[in-house]
């Protein structure tokens, strides 16, 4: 007959919590970084998209000889509402209102939960960006006149 200590071969308590705590503090500092790199992948997105309306519109005209009519069909981005156009002398009418003079064009994406940057960009060269959508004025004299507001930067 063999005497002798038996030898345990489990975990215990204290390990395992201290297992978990190791991994609750990765994920907390993993999961505020993988959100960042998507909301910067999603402004990345929407100024893709902008930029590719932008050149729609330039299309367009060149062969109408105005944005009169040009009817936006944009690309849909996660995290962002809206993309619109509208005539850049008239902000408040879209380019396929009638009486419009569809010779300068304003685009704005309206981000959808605020937690990224909403954009604008203007026939006349304006290119901003803004964490609150409130702040950017694009319906007000026209192209010229739209601005980002407080806190803007530009992209």
């Amino acid at each position: 007959m063999k005497i002798g200590l038996s030898t345990q071969k489990a975990f215990t308590l204290i390990e395992l919590m201290v297992v978990v705590v190791i991994v609750a503090i990765f994920a907390a500092i993993a999961i505020p970084s993988y959100q960042q790199y998507v909301r910067r992948a999603s402004a990345a997105q929407a100024q893709q998209e902008i930029q590719r309306i932008a050149s729609e519109l330039e299309r367009w005209k060149s062969r109408n000889f105005n944005y009169i009519g040009y009817n936006l069909a944009a690309n849909a981005i996660n995290g962002y509402a809206s993309f619109t156009v509208t005539d850049g002398l008239e902000p408040t009418k879209a380019l396929t209102d009638s009486n419009v003079a569809g010779q300068s064009w304003v685009i704005v994406a309206e981000n959808a939960d605020g937690s990224n940057y909403s954009f604008l960009m203007t026939s006349t060269g304006i290119q901003c960006k803004n964490k609150s959508y409130d702040n950017i004025e694009d319906n007000i004299k026209g192209a010229d006149d739209a601005s980002c507001g407080t806190g803007a930067e530009t992209w």
